[in-house]
């Protein structure tokens, strides 16, 4: 998640364990913890552009690496924490803190290697956007009012604000879920698989994409009071005979394909006019199919060349407008 997100989380679980005298500072510690997983996104190459999507949410997100971290975040804050908190205070502050992040992104739909080194299981609950401020602000209003205070009541109400909050991400995820899946039995179709994620910043408008023969259809699911539809587009999974014909078979771009592949969880679609192979789960508009990254192939490169990187987050008035009047449930219709 974003890192607000990240660091007012860490925060509110960390001041669960303080006490009056250190409200303030043991939040700041669980703060600064809850950011500290994402420092991998400087593990990256000039000359690699798939070595950031690799390292990104790998081993500093692991529940087996979390008393490493926490260890290390700890060295680096306690010099100036040390006369008015103990090293263990520390410690425990930076390993809850810490605990909660990788925890957190495996909520998101872009997957996190909750079990490196013993899987590489990319693991998704898809129960949270990447950005949510109905999540993060009043988690962040109950820790500030636990510093003015000096009541820790009110990091256990941020707390219980989270956890209700991602509870209640499953409850909607299971619901657009429902309706998803009578959406292709209505089509007639059989979905061979599918996944559903909760459009940018609430739980009410999802992206659902599911399989059936050799297309993935995307849709928007709202599931406000009642559930409706907002049917989309789909298209040909992404196939080297059928779209990257002349691609040379061992190819540097060939490999990176599958270590996307692998990355998108196997959604992989192909854009025509940029010969983009893309991530079919990303999209600005959940029932489009318009991505928002991917490698751009380049048959004439040389055998050992990467695939080049492509992201597009541009977003103007008219996908702004689109997008609200969607959430609104304009333009949705109840099957």
């Amino acid at each position: 998640m974003d890192p607000l997100s990240q660091g007012t989380v860490g925060a509110a679980f960390a001041q669960s364990a303080a006490n009056k005298k250190n409200i303030a500072k043991i939040g700041a510690v669980g703060f600064l913890a809850g950011l500290a997983p994402d420092l991998d996104v400087f593990i990256r190459s000039s000359t690699d552009p798939l070595l950031f999507l690799e390292y990104h949410r790998q081993f500093t997100h692991s529940l087996f690496f979390i008393p490493l971290g926490a260890l290390i975040v700890s060295a680096f804050i306690f010099p100036m924490v040390r006369k008015s908190l103990s090293f263990k205070a520390t410690y425990v502050a930076s390993f809850l803190g810490y605990a909660t992040h990788g925890l957190l992104d495996a909520c998101t739909s872009y997957g996190t290697l909750l079990f490196w080194p013993f899987s590489d299981e990319r693991i998704t609950w898809n129960n949270i956007s990447i950005v949510d401020p109905i999540l993060t602000f009043p988690a962040l209003l109950f820790i500030a009012l636990a510093v003015k205070t000096n009541r820790r009541r009110f990091s256990f109400i941020a707390v219980g604000w989270i956890a209700s909050y991602l509870a209640f991400g499953f409850v909607q995820y299971e619901r657009a879920l429902s309706s998803g899946l009578k959406l292709a039995q209505w089509r007639g179709h059989s979905a061979e698989r599918m996944t559903l994620k909760p459009s940018f910043g609430n739980l009410v408008l999802w992206k659902s994409i599911y399989q059936h023969g050799d297309r993935f259809y995307v849709d928007a699911i709202r599931a406000g009071r009642e559930l409706t539809w907002c049917p989309g587009e789909s298209i040909k999974i992404f196939d080297y005979q059928y779209h990257l014909s002349e691609l040379e078979e061992g190819s540097q771009q060939m490999q990176d394909i599958e270590r996307f592949r692998w990355f998108s969880q196997d959604y992989l679609g192909f854009d025509d006019n940029k010969n983009l192979v893309t991530d079919v789960r990303y999209s600005m508009i959940p029932n489009q199919i318009a991505p928002m990254w991917g490698l751009v192939i380049d048959n004439l490169k040389e055998t050992n060349e990467h695939a080049a990187w492509w992201a597009s987050r541009d977003l103007d008035d008219d996908t702004v407008s689109l997008f609200m009047e969607m959430l609104l449930g304009n333009n949705c219709t109840v099957k």
